[in-house]
């Protein structure tokens, strides 16, 4: 009796009974954690995809597919780690508890680059597209390449000094490196940082068409790292610009402050003829032409004596009459474009009066819903309607696109031009997507600038929103006329006389400089101008020969 309550009261049997506590105690701990990581796998992997899956959120849904993996684990992970704790007596327990820190560090590394490089970019990339600025479209992907990279150094950096590795000799190692690397690249960081410069000073849009120093004419393509790429309409070609050459050169931008181009023809006449009549055939064959700019009434007056099919000069061109036709349609709908624009034009100045008057003494509720009403005539005559819901008790109105295009709206206006016009025979069929791109980004901004007016109506009685409202309303149409205009008065053609020159002979010339704008150089691979410039050259050259003008 006396040897078994020696042997009860030896140490051994005492740390029998701890390890027996503590894996009492860890066994508990781990199966309330576990319990509690399936209530909340459910709760978050089911319950929420269902929800989101009713409310149509692509992002939330994509978030928890990266989420759906790596997320379980690092609970795992902590939930052990927590519950080992308890185990005070294991010979290791410092060096097991730090390999799970170091695997939830590279987990949630992994994790948050995942969630950066498929959530976040995706995120910001929907966003850049819907912005109008152009900054955005570049600085989006160079984020995306290079803040995946950052993660996973600064992750790399923790997992090694939650191992215990000694990082000093790293950390001055990397900043020498750091310091070699940038006097070495300080060509790369300066065209990095040009490219910054001419992103937020925006001198020039994606698709602009420049002329360069070399006088060279090309078009943005692309603003990157290091290089801007440029394509060279005469050549044919890409040029790879480095970012600070291109901050310092001069640029003549021709597609600002519209995106119609100008072109100058300069053309000798008789010193003898008439000048002013000389003047009213050039003019004519200009305004004639279907795809140069100017007074839509004059040109449609002018398109019946352009394109003559009983004139055998003409007769060899197969898509003569489909020319005429198709430029008939197009000035048409142009036309109508032009009168609705008008219409709510003066709608949005009636719109504006009335703010300006009411807002003197303070908009009641009475009043905000008066302005919400002229607002709606508006938006219809565009082509959008309300929408109202009380999502959680809370009324939100937001805008839609009216489902019936066969409305005399805006919209529905705007759609049948750019059909009219991918009607062109002479667009190629890229210019189809070209066209098609440049439609739904003009209706995508209207929409939002509209939809944001209208909120600012809705609360209007905050007492800074009231005193600006009037001018968010004229920032409104005064974009509108920017974006949906089709031309302007000084861009109707012009034909001076440059200089007079008499001869030996006592026979005198007199140079023409006719001047034209173009619809869009941006179509035909940018050769529409150059096409356009030589078929109303041609013309007016053969049209002054008939009238012996030509010299």
């Amino acid at each position: 009796m006396l040897k078994v309550l020696q042997v009860l009261d030896s140490p051994s049997i005492n740390f029998l009974l701890l390890i027996k506590n503590e894996l009492s105690n860890f066994l508990g701990d781990l199966l309330i954690w576990t319990i509690l990581a399936f209530i909340l796998y459910i709760v978050v992997f089911y319950g929420t995809r269902s929800l989101f899956r009713r409310l149509n959120n692509e992002i939330g849904i994509l978030t928890l597919n990266i989420l759906q993996t790596p997320l379980p684990i690092i609970f795992i992970l902590i939930f052990l780690k927590i519950a080992i704790s308890n185990l005070e007596s294991l010979e290791y327990l410092a060096i097991i508890q730090r390999l799970l820190t170091a695997a939830i560090i590279l987990i949630s590394t992994y994790l948050v680059s995942a969630l950066f490089t498929q959530v976040v970019s995706y995120y910001l990339s929907q966003y850049a597209e819907k912005t109008e600025a152009e900054w955005d479209d570049v600085l989006v992907p160079i984020v995306k390449n290079t803040l995946p990279i950052i993660i996973f150094l600064i992750g790399s950096f923790l997992f090694l000094q939650t191992l215990g590795i000694d990082l000093t000799g790293l950390w001055v190692g990397f900043g020498g490196v750091t310091f070699v690397l940038g006097f070495a690249l300080k060509d790369i960081l300066s065209n990095f940082f040009s490219g910054l410069v001419l992103l937020i000073d925006t001198p020039f849009q994606f698709g602009d068409v420049v002329a360069l120093k070399d006088g060279s004419t090309a078009v943005i393509k692309s603003v990157g790292i290091r290089l801007t790429t440029l394509y060279l309409i005469e050549s044919h070609c890409d040029l790879f610009l480095p970012n600070a050459a291109l901050e310092s050169e001069k640029l003549i931008n021709f597609s600002r402050p519209n995106p119609n181009y100008y072109y100058t023809i300069t053309l000798p006449i008789r010193g003898d003829c008439d000048p002013n009549q000389a003047i009213k055939i050039i003019e004519e064959v200009v305004l004639s032409h279907p795809d140069t700019l100017g007074d839509l009434d004059k040109k449609l007056v002018a398109i019946e004596n352009f394109y003559r099919v009983s004139d055998r000069l003409l007769d060899a061109q197969d898509n003569l009459l489909s020319k005429k036709e198709f430029g008939h349609k197009r000035l048409i709908a142009e036309q109508k474009l032009k009168i609705k624009l008008a219409e709510i034009k003066q709608a949005m100045k009636d719109l504006i009066s009335k703010i300006q008057f009411l807002e003197k003494e303070g908009l009641d509720g009475g009043e905000i819903r008066e302005i919400q009403g002229y607002y709606l005539d508006i938006l219809i005559k565009v082509g959008f309607k309300v929408i109202s819901e009380k999502p959680r008790g809370k009324k939100l109105l937001y805008l839609k696109e009216s489902e019936n295009m066969d409305e005399d709206t805006l919209i529905s206006l705007l759609r049948s031009w750019y059909e009219n016009w991918q009607e062109d025979p002479d667009i190629i069929e890229e210019d189809n997507e070209v066209l098609k791109v440049e439609f739904d980004r003009k209706i995508a901004f209207l929409k939002m600038r509209m939809d944001k007016f209208l909120q600012q109506i809705v609360n209007a009685n905050n007492s800074f929103l009231e005193t600006k409202l009037d001018d968010y309303g004229e920032e409104l149409w005064k974009w509108m006329e920017d974006r949906f205009q089709i031309y302007a008065a000084w861009q109707h053609p012009k034909i001076w006389m440059n200089n007079v020159t008499i001869g030996r002979s006592g026979e005198g010339t007199i140079d023409l400089a006719v001047k034209f704008f173009i619809d869009n150089v941006k179509l035909e691979q940018c050769q529409r101008g150059n096409r356009i410039r030589s078929e109303v050259h041609g013309e007016i050259v053969r049209r002054l020969r008939q009238a012996y003008f030509y010299r």
